[in-house]
């Protein structure tokens, strides 16, 4: 949905809407959806930040919808909600990635997830401290 939002710039409760229209759901995993949806659009500046900086000389436009939007799903999980461990994040990021990106998108995610999450973790680190 995150993809359809992007590419078609639909807002993402009318794409949530659609989906349930057209397919059988179960009213958990329509809850959390709606979680994420809300939670990546109302912090998507921060984690766009998060992404550029993790993606040295690459762009956040350069990157394929898919890749961007996948991103944006495993950042929003692994920094702004507690539901979600942040290996596990990457883990069902990297699955996605396999299934709808292209041949590198793959490695390109790992990458920048694994710089936010060494990054996020030397800070809270270093709060403790």
């Amino acid at each position: 949905m995150l993809y359809q939002v992007e590419t078609a710039g639909e807002d993402s409760q009318l794409a949530l809407a659609r989906y349930c229209e057209s397919f059988p759901y179960q009213q958990d995993i329509l809850d959390y959806t709606r979680l994420l949806l809300s939670g990546v659009r109302q912090d998507q500046a921060a984690i766009d930040k998060h992404i550029e900086k993790a993606s040295e000389h690459w762009k956040l436009g350069r990157t394929t919808y898919i890749d961007r939007s996948i991103l944006r799903l495993a950042v929003f999980e692994m920094l702004f909600s507690q539901d979600v461990p942040p290996k596990v994040a990457i883990d069902e990021a990297l699955e996605m990635a396999k299934k709808y990106g292209n041949e590198e998108s793959k490695d390109f995610i790992n990458g920048v997830l694994d710089k936010i999450l060494k990054e996020f973790y030397k800070k809270t680190e270093t709060k403790k401290s």
